[in-house]
């Protein structure tokens, strides 16, 4: 079957369907990762999205439902040159276009990726609709042109309830905006006690559960569409230790008085360098993005730029001069083949235990009780014997 790939400035893909059948309408990214695909077609923070792969080969390897980072894909559409559709990997449970089919994504192989690509970084990021119809060209793009891109990403992604991951050590709110499961794993891997959140989740709920610290995780989008999540992270910052990830930086950073603005073509991919400021050492990360914050509005603000990115001097890290904060644009969980940046999570944990000395704090019992004494929250789910709290 056909498919085609029909770009907002006009350009015309055609290449043959795989995965599901029909049209889709999304923004068009590329990804420079080698391996990593299942990772990336389960990676929330592409919700909305048209991926294409620039590395040629792909689906050769299948699918493993343990190398999920989501419950499922919510990318908008798959482009790749070459489809394998028979996989060679004695882990693989599926191939890539039974995944596909599964969840209604379209595919579209046998094009030339190489060009695309480049359109992209020579253009920007552009709409597209991806499609298996044999509409004329003329309705495809009125097609394109009358539908919108998403907006409300993060809430389609979101967990819609609060949930655990019981521990033995440090409370850490999971604020989930997109979250990949990757952070959950290094969490529970250090004995953590983590509660996971909806993106809407207030400032004065996040209190009553009586938190070490607060994880504002990854997802997609601009992070100016969540506004009440810079308003929650602002009521917050100073009173519990905070780390961000990606849209968790950038919702840091304006929730601290910065701005951000949308890159040309964004990063995404596992070989990303990355300078650490301090030590001068460069770091090889795995990053998915569109938006970065805008260096000149760091002046005037309490943050202090920590690390840049080595291939356009993009601002990946971020720490607040007052508060026990910290940012980066990149995804420390992630192991495209080095391991760098997992120290993040033992430096995050180690603000927790210096803002507890620093600042001793009553029994999290008491914590819980005088939280709920002072709003209107009622038990929600327990958790070694301790309540947790949500609106009623």
């Amino acid at each position: 079957m056909q498919a085609r790939l029909l770009l907002e400035d006009g350009t015309l893909f055609t290449g043959k369907a795989f995965g599901s059948e029909g049209s889709s309408v999304g923004e068009v990214v590329f990804n420079t990762g080698i391996t990593g695909y299942q990772e990336v077609l389960s990676d929330p923070s592409y919700c909305g999205q048209i991926v294409t792969m620039t590395y040629p080969l792909i689906g050769n390897y299948g699918i493993a439902r343990d190398d999920f980072e989501s419950i499922r894909p919510y990318i908008h559409g798959f482009v790749v040159r070459e489809h394998e559709v028979v996989p060679s990997n004695w882990r693989a449970e599926y191939s890539l276009d039974s995944l596909l089919k599964e969840y209604g994504i379209i595919g579209i192989s046998g094009i030339d990726t190489r060009m695309l690509t480049r359109r992209i970084r020579h253009h920007g990021v552009m709409k597209g609709i991806l499609t298996t119809s044999g509409v004329r060209l003329e309705e495809l793009m009125e097609q394109l042109k009358a539908t919108p891109l998403m907006t409300d990403q993060v809430s389609r992604v979101s967990t819609k309830s609060v949930f655990a991951s019981p521990g033995s050590k440090e409370r850490v709110v999971l604020v989930d905006f997109g979250s990949k499961s990757g952070i959950l794993r290094d969490l529970t891997k250090r004995g953590c006690d983590v509660v996971v959140v909806p993106q809407d989740t207030t400032a004065e709920q996040i209190r009553r559960l009586a938190p070490d610290g607060i994880l504002l995780s990854n997802g997609p989008g601009d992070p100016k569409d969540v506004p009440h999540a810079a308003k929650m992270i602002a009521e917050l910052l100073g009173e519990f230790p905070i780390f961000g990830i990606c849209l968790g930086h950038q919702l840091f950073a304006l929730a601290s008085g910065a701005d951000t603005e949308k890159l040309k073509f964004g990063h995404r991919g596992g070989n990303h360098p990355v300078k650490d400021l301090q030590t001068g050492r460069c770091y090889i990360t795995s990053q998915n993005h569109g938006y970065t914050v805008k260096e000149e509005s760091i002046a005037g603000t309490e943050l202090e730029v920590t690390h840049i990115n080595n291939n356009d001097r993009t601002i990946e890290g971020l720490k607040h001069k007052q508060h026990p904060a910290f940012s980066v644009q990149y995804h420390p969980e992630a192991a495209p083949g080095p391991f760098d940046s997992s120290y993040l999570f033992d430096d995050f944990l180690s603000m927790i235990r210096e803002h507890k000395i620093s600042r001793p704090q009553q029994p999290r019992q008491a914590q819980i009780a005088a939280a709920y004494k002072a709003g209107s929250g009622a038990p929600a789910f327990a958790s070694k014997g301790e309540l947790h709290y949500a609106e009623k």
